[in-house]
């Protein structure tokens, strides 16, 4: 076959979009992009995810970075909460029956903040009414009587039994233990002396009587006690009386107001049950004693545990609520309980300090996190498996267990959840997760796959000239021209290696289309035209080059050392390709082979010294079953190899050199030279078809820049394989080389075709008897192995003849 027939002609080795295609002037006279571009299947998942109302149907939002994932799903659901009913507000009041815990509570939005405003209008006007109230003369006279009557029941009591003791010689006299009956004698207590000194049946009047005084004594204490409790239960209804007249006519409009709602009414029945119980709060203090020289703080009754905590308050919300949580850490999604430090150092906190968390706000609609910072933030991954499972917000101090001293905290009564949640994060994390972690599947079933790349149709050009428009908007950019729309899908093109495809690495772009409005504007343009655009790509190449350049230095002082021009048996070009991160480009590098006869078969020369990864040892061995198959019809394969990537120091991967090491290894055997000014990538199969690889444009690229700076002498180009044909996007002055005949570009099926380029002679094909034809390249391989398998086979014999000592 002739070479020319396989050379790729200068308009195939890009895509040039042609700005006629477009129908505006520029983008300006263009609408906002509204959708996504090409990424139905991701759209699609999108809406049966939020759509599907079900336990574990949240989201997993995948794809690489810059591919629009954020920025698509905060469009969506900027849409779709619009017309969604607004969540309710959920509040934490005091629990009046442990006040450990808090109880929450949930109203319609705007309600929330309503109750707390009447809670503290309501004891705003009991701090004023009660005490008017307490002070007032009814009160007090109401007080005065029960008191009197508790005073003058016991003073008849006490008077009764004194008068019962004076009449049986005894008295009532007070002692530390309390009221004791005593025996007297004339007015006065007995002696010890004269109290013995009494005779027998006296004395056992005397203590006859002291004990039935006595128990007549406990009776009355009995029944004192019984009339101080009755006194005490009286003052205490009238003060529920009292507190009753204030409270009634206060809190009966908020029980009408609230009566929906049994929680509440619950609530407002504990408040008024409390403040009847502590009346005394409102009264006003008496200072309190202070140390000399030392201030404390004064103590005073705190109304606080009648405030209403609104923890989320959703009276401005317009629709169901959207939170993107950038900075997931626990207390951020699942919210945390504050302490505040008081006199003497004690860390004191209550239901007031309840702070919300996202998931709070996020309740009734929808949160969007970043999967990797969920993951590496402590104790966040469990904790939201948790609530999903358990469908409840539960507040916790997380760090509690670890503490060497527990303190006291809260534990507030669960908010239930009703939340979609939806993770943004790579393939990798997702595949990740789906392997290691069998929760991870029950609670986000739903995956939206966004693609890095989408097909080139008209359709989907005019979408990214849309999103040109709208960024040029929204940024007050410089607005393209269509010479400069197609100039960056061109762009785009190149980015993904692929004629038929665009880029929708969309941050990239974006950042694109900022640096070619900045140069337009430098240079005074007024629209940023096709030259605007390429200006940005040269600008953003030299910005960060300088290795290749320092590297194509050492190729043109002969550092490394490449020829490109003449003609040597075993040696040929590879091309490589070199990534830094911020910047790829090709490279290439000499490639030799040395064949001698043995048994060693293919030796690789990076294998043996460990610089080879396992995907090119894979290469390598390749070739010994594709010489086998083509050679080793009639005779073993008998030969020894070396192949060597000569001054390479660093390590070598991959297979897409492993056709050029074969033609290497073939001119070497046929001791026919290769042409230099030709270098090759590609990979080959054991039947000697040459497969694809990636990075073709920066190889070629790589290689035409070392020949540029030699010279260029019309008989230097590129082998590639067939099947990337259609990846090619090369730089202009790549194509305008090939145009003019001083470089050229092939495309290869096989090893036979590849051969025919590189030296010039015809591979050849094996006849009916097993010979290939003479003036063939693949003749004199076959001659060469059959000798060599001769010798081999005589030095064999030889040693098995020669006798034993």
């Amino acid at each position: 076959m002739s070479s020319t027939k396989l050379l790729i002609p200068a308009e195939k080795l890009r895509w040039t979009c042609d700005p006629h295609t477009f129908d505006f002037e520029t983008t300006e006279d263009l609408p906002d992009l509204e959708d996504a571009i090409g990424q139905e299947r991701a759209l699609r998942s999108i809406e049966f995810g939020l759509g599907m109302q079900g336990t574990g149907f949240n989201l997993y939002i995948s794809g690489e970075t810059g591919t629009g994932r954020a920025s698509t799903i905060r469009s969506i659901l900027r849409k779709r909460t619009a017309s969604e009913p607004q969540p309710c507000d959920w509040l934490y009041v005091h629990n009046f029956k442990d006040h450990d815990a808090a109880v929450s509570l949930s109203l319609p939005a705007g309600m929330g903040s309503e109750l707390a405003a009447d809670m503290k209008e309501l004891i705003e006007a009991f701090k004023e009414d009660i005490p008017k109230a307490l002070e007032s003369r009814e009160y007090e006279n109401r007080r005065a009587e029960i008191l009197e009557t508790y005073q003058a029941t016991n003073s008849e009591l006490f008077q009764v039994l004194e008068k019962e003791c004076g009449k049986r010689g005894f008295t009532l006299q007070r002692t530390v233990s309390g009221l004791v009956v005593v025996p007297q004698k004339e007015g006065r207590n007995y002696t010890q002396e004269e109290y013995e000194g009494l005779p027998q049946k006296k004395r056992e009047k005397l203590e006859k009587d002291g004990k039935e005084l006595t128990e007549r004594l406990n009776e009355v204490l009995r029944q004192v006690r019984e009339s101080e409790k009755a006194t005490k239960d009286a003052l205490s209804q009238a003060d529920r009386e009292l507190g009753m007249s204030c409270l009634g006519h206060r809190l009966d409009p908020l029980r009408q107001k609230y009566g929906e709602f049994p929680k509440v009414l619950a609530y407002l029945e504990a408040v008024q049950e409390d403040i009847l119980n502590n009346l005394e709060d409102f009264k006003p203090q008496a200072p309190q004693s202070q140390i000399p020289g030392l201030k404390m703080p004064r103590q005073e009754p705190t109304f606080e545990r009648y405030e209403v905590n609104v923890l989320v308050d959703n009276r401005e919300a317009k629709g169901a609520p959207v939170i993107f949580e950038s900075n997931p850490t626990y207390n951020n999604l699942f919210g945390r309980i504050e302490h505040v430090m008081q006199y003497g150092g004690v860390a004191v906190t209550d239901f007031t300090m309840i702070r919300s968390g996202a998931l709070h706000r996020a309740n009734g609609g929808y949160l969007v996190i970043d999967a990797r910072e969920v993951l590496i933030n402590p104790f966040v991954w469990d904790s939201l498996k948790r609530c999903i499972r358990t469908g409840e917000i539960r507040i916790e101090d997380v760090l509690e267990q670890y503490r060497f001293m527990t303190m006291v905290s809260l534990k507030p009564e669960p908010v239930p959840l009703q939340t979609k949640i939806i993770l943004v994060g790579t393939p990798w994390i997702y595949y990740l997760l789906f392997h290691l972690d069998p929760d991870y599947r029950k609670f986000f079933k739903v995956k939206a796959e966004f693609d890095s790349r989408v097909a080139r149709t008209p359709e989907i050009m005019r979408d990214y000239a849309l999103f040109v428009a709208t960024h040029c908007r929204c940024e007050k950019l410089l607005h393209f021209d269509r010479s400069g729309v197609a100039r960056l899908l061109e762009y785009t093109a190149r980015m993904v290696e692929d004629q038929e495809k665009l880029s929708s690495q969309f941050m990239e772009i974006a950042d694109f289309i900022r640096e070619a409005a900045f140069w337009a504007q430098k240079d005074g343009h007024g629209i940023v035209n096709s030259a605007d655009v390429q200006r940005a790509a040269d600008e953003k190449l030299y910005r960060v080059n300088r290795i290749e350049e320092r590297l194509q230095e050492l190729y043109d002082d002969g550092t490394i050392m490449v020829d490109t021009d003449g003609e040597v048996a075993g040696q040929i070009n590879g091309l490589s390709v070199m990534s830094l991160g911020d910047h790829t480009f090709g490279r290439p590098s000499r490639i030799t082979a040395r064949v001698y006869t043995g048994q060693a078969g293919m030796v690789n020369v990076e294998r043996e010294v460990k610089l080879s990864g396992p995907i090119h040892d894979k290469g390598v061995l390749i070739l010994t079953g594709y010489l086998g198959g083509t050679f080793a019809a009639k005779y073993p394969l008998s030969l020894s190899a070396s192949i060597c990537f000569e001054q390479s120091y660093d390590g070598v991967e991959g297979d897409s050199a492993s056709s050029t090491e074969l033609y290497a290894l073939l001119s070497a055997l046929s001791d026919v030279p290769i042409k230099q000014g030709i270098a090759v990538t590609g990979s080959v199969n054991q039947r000697g078809v040459i497969q694809p690889i990636g990075g073709a444009n920066y190889k070629i690229e790589g290689f035409f820049a070392v020949c540029k700076s030699k010279g260029l002498t019309g008989r230097q180009g590129v082998l590639i394989p067939k099947a990337n044909e259609r990846n090619l996007m090369l730089h202009d002055d790549v194509v305008a080389a090939v145009a003019a005949g001083q470089f050229h570009i092939w495309s290869v099926e096989t090893i036979e075709q590849g051969i025919e380029i590189l030296t010039g002679m015809p591979a050849g094909a094996r006849a009916k008897n097993g010979a290939f034809p003479k003036g063939t390249l693949y003749h004199l391989v076959d001659a060469r192995l059959g000798r060599m398998a001769e010798l081999l086979q005589k030095q064999e014999e030889k040693g098995k003849r020669k006798p034993r000592k």
